[in-house]
C-alpha cells in the first residue's frame, strides 16, 4: 500500500479525541461499543485494525479484554502509547489494513475495522482489507467494519454547512448529477459510499451479516443541538437513536455506518 500523504498530514494535525468527547461525536462511539458488548465474551481476544489514537482499543482493554492494535500513522501511535495504562493488556504495532501477515489465521474473536475503509479508494483494496480482517478472525467470530456514508455527509457538509460546494463537485465529476452518488480521490481523504456499495463489496465473502447500523444517524447534522442537550435529554436522544439505527428506511441518513458480520 502506497502511503497517502494527505492522510498522514490530516491525522498529524487532527484531534480525534476532542471530537469524540462532544455529545454529538460520542454517538458513533457509544453505538459501536453497544454492539461490541453484545457479541464479546469474557475471554475474547480483540484486534483493532486502524486503531487511531486508541479510543476503542483502550476502552476494551480497560474492560479487561486482551487487545492487539495496528495503526498506520506514527503520530497516532505516539498518542496511543501515551494514553495506555499499566493495567491494560494491550499491544500496538505499526502496519496497514492491507497486510496483516504478522497475525495468524483464526486468532481473534472480535476484529475491528473502524477506520481503514474510510481511506481505501479501490474495490480491490477494500476487499483486501476486509479479507485480511476475516482471515485473522476465528470461525464464528465477528468483524465490525465502518464506512463513511455519502448522503449523510452531503446533507451535512454540503447542503447544511456549505463546506462542500455541491454544484462544483458535480461539475468536477465527484458527485453524479443524476444519482448524487459520490466519487472520492485520495486528496479528498474520505471515501464516501452507500449501502449498495457495501453490499457489493461483501458479496464475494462467505460471511453472514448480523447488523447494518446507522452508527451516528443525524448526530453530526444536528451537532449544535445535540451538544447543547442536558444529560437527561441526551440520554433520551440516545435511547431514540438506538431504537431506530437499524431501520432500513433511515439507513442512508447517517455520516457513518457499521457493518457487523460473522465469519
Amino acid at each position: 500500500m502506497k502511503t497517502n500523504p494527505y492522510l498522514i498530514d490530516f491525522y498529524n494535525n487532527y484531534d480525534e479525541d476532542s471530537r469524540l468527547a462532544l455529545k454529538s461525536g460520542s454517538v458513533e462511539f457509544l453505538t459501536t461499543m453497544r454492539y461490541i458488548e453484545k457479541y464479546i465474551n469474557l475471554s475474547a481476544r480483540v484486534l483493532e485494525v486502524g486503531a487511531g489514537t486508541g479510543r476503542y482499543s483502550h476502552a476494551l482493554a480497560r474492560w479487561g479484554y486482551a487487545v492487539d492494535a495496528v495503526e498506520l500513522v506514527e503520530h497516532n501511535i505516539e498518542v496511543f502509547r501515551k494514553n495506555t495504562l499499566s493495567t491494560e493488556n494491550i499491544t500496538i504495532t505499526q502496519g496497514n489494513a492491507l497486510d496483516l501477515s504478522a497475525f495468524p489465521d483464526n486468532e481473534y474473536d472480535i476484529t475491528l475495522l473502524l477506520g481503514p475503509l474510510y481511506h481505501l479508494y479501490s474495490k480491490e483494496d477494500k476487499r483486501q482489507a476486509l479479507g485480511e480482517a476475516i482471515r485473522v478472525t476465528k470461525p464464528g467470530g465477528c468483524i465490525f467494519a465502518a464506512y463513511v456514508i455519502s448522503d449523510g455527509c452531503l446533507l451535512d457538509e454540503g447542503f447544511r454547512r456549505g463546506n462542500i460546494n455541491v454544484a462544483e463537485y458535480i461539475e468536477k465529476g465527484l458527485i453524479d448529477a443524476e444519482t448524487f452518488a459520490a466519487k472520492s480521490e485520495p486528496k479528498d481523504l474520505f471515501e464516501l459510499v452507500r449501502k449498495e456499495d457495501i453490499d457489493d463489496l461483501m458479496s464475494v465473502f462467505p460471511t453472514a451479516r448480523l447488523h447494518y447500523v446507522a452508527a451516528d444517524g443525524c448526530a453530526l447534522f444536528m451537532r449544535e443541538v445535540i451538544d447543547e442537550m442536558d444529560d437527561d435529554t441526551f440520554e433520551l436522544y440516545l435511547k431514540y437513536h438506538f431504537a431506530v439505527c437499524e431501520r432500513i428506511d433511515l439507513a442512508g441518513i447517517t455520516s457513518h455506518a457499521l457493518d457487523i458480520f460473522k465469519k
